[in-house]
């Protein structure tokens, strides 16, 4: 007999409080942290040895395809724009803009908006750098920084097409890709103000002391900087080819001719390269000994990262293993409350196994037959599922979720700190997105 949704609910908690005592009270490495994590969790499921090793390599392996070369390149892009100065020049050409008083605001902005076509990590990536020379400048917590930037993003990407998750549950539950886009971005506009305003009141509460953080600028202050185009170029660049790749495999092309170059050029893996290459116009003349120090760095950083994130996946893989969606349909009487249903549903697989688009996938599937019983099977009933469960989907981003990792590693930031103010800022956010999508509910059903 398998476990049940009880015994599987023990040892998720027992998995996460497993992570949070060896990293912040034992000082344990999170690689190790969370392969332990794996063990206790996957052990506590009655799962034996053999499965869980092979369940380990299979979750690592799966985010190492999808995220280790994206990694890579965008910590070798962030190295080449700190060193050639670029970093310094975006930074103060926002703030000459916005004011130093408005810069985290700022970076919920542009995350909200580059969010749209771009998925949450790589944007994330691309844009980290911009974090360490706004808190110099402004005097701002990195944390505030980085979680404004990451919850601008992580608000589109759970709510608007042409994200995967939510694309998936909009062509399961056959809604009209236009209307999500519409409504969800609707919805994600107050989640981003949630987003941020938890940052701007948790990053001083919870603020990592001088000690803990160390705001990198090995740029020489002597240097000649480039100017803000070629500065911006290599960020903005990948931004558009990503972008542009993302609504044309949207919309019904033949993808023959520039539109198969285009779908190309704005792989990510692609796209990263060409900001790479860039970045090498900032600079008038790289040497053969600083180039070979800054991919050496790159390199070592891009490592740590990767196997922090690797680590994540195959605690997602452990409990994603004993289907938890099945537990949840099986202990669930559905009534009237479908919206608040589809939430919690989401917010649970979201909450157990990492990934917001595994959550709203499996959510979706589990919901479509039962749409009638929810009171939901009708053309705004579908649309409102479909934002549940994005809501749903937000919540909530902690130490099984490899974006989570990629915030704490390319902020330079501890996991405290990022789960009292990102991870919470998730969890505040799904619930802003839940309260949005029932005062919809009024206008629409």
């Amino acid at each position: 007999m398998g476990p049940s949704f009880y015994q599987l609910l023990i040892c998720l908690i027992a998995g996460i409080v497993v992570i949070i005592l060896l990293t912040t009270k034992f000082r344990v490495h999170a690689f190790f942290a969370l392969l332990i994590a794996c063990f206790v969790t996957g052990l506590g499921m009655q799962m034996n040895g053999t499965d869980i090793v092979v369940t380990i390599k299979d979750g690592f392996g799966n985010i190492m395809k999808s995220l280790g070369l994206i990694i890579v390149l965008g910590t070798t892009l962030g190295v080449l724009l700190e060193q050639s100065g670029s970093t310094k020049v975006m930074a103060n050409y926002i703030l000459s803009k916005t004011g130093d008083k408005n810069a985290a605001l700022a970076m919920s902005l542009t995350g909200f908006f580059v969010g749209f076509p771009v998925f949450c990590d790589s944007g994330y990536i691309v844009l980290s750098g911009l974090i360490p020379p706004l808190a110099k400048r402004t005097g701002l917590p990195v944390i505030t920084l980085a979680a404004s930037l990451a919850t601008g993003l992580y608000s589109v990407h759970c709510l608007v097409p042409p994200h995967p998750g939510v694309s998936a549950a909009a062509s399961s539950l056959g809604v009209d890709f236009g209307r999500v886009i519409g409504w969800g971005a609707l919805a994600a506009l107050p989640a981003m103000l949630v987003g941020y305003g938890w940052a701007r009141f948790a990053g001083k509460k919870y603020a990592p002391t001088p000690t803990e953080i160390e705001v990198e600028n090995s740029a020489n202050p002597d240097q000649k900087l480039p100017s803000v185009t070629l500065a911006f170029l290599p960020i903005v660049v990948p931004v558009l080819l990503i972008a542009a790749r993302s609504f044309i495999s949207i919309e019904s092309f033949n993808h023959a001719g520039w539109e198969s170059g285009l779908l190309a050029l704005g792989d990510p893996v692609i796209a990263l390269s060409i900001g790479v290459l860039l970045c090498f116009t900032t600079k008038r003349k790289w040497t053969r000994e600083s180039l070979s120090k800054i991919f050496h760095v790159a390199i070592e950083k891009a490592g740590s990262i990767l196997v922090i994130i690797g680590a994540g996946g195959a605690f997602g893989a452990i409990l994603a293993a004993t289907k938890p969606g099945e537990h949840f349909r099986d202990i669930v009487h559905f009534g009237g409350a479908g919206i608040l249903l589809s939430f919690l549903l989401t917010s649970i697989l979201k909450t157990a196994q990492g990934s917001s688009t595994v959550a709203i996938i499996t959510a979706s599937s589990i919901v479509l037959p039962l749409l009638s019983d929810m009171g939901l099977d009708s053309s705004h009933g579908r649309l409102l599922s479909i934002l549940a469960m994005g809501a749903g989907s937000m919540t909530i981003s902690h130490a099984n979720d490899a974006y989570f990792w990629v915030i704490v590693n390319f902020s330079g930031l501890d996991m405290k700190s990022v789960l009292k103010v990102y991870s919470v800022a998730s969890f505040l956010m799904g619930l802003t997105t839940l309260a949005m999508v029932y005062l919809l509910s009024f206008i629409l059903l």
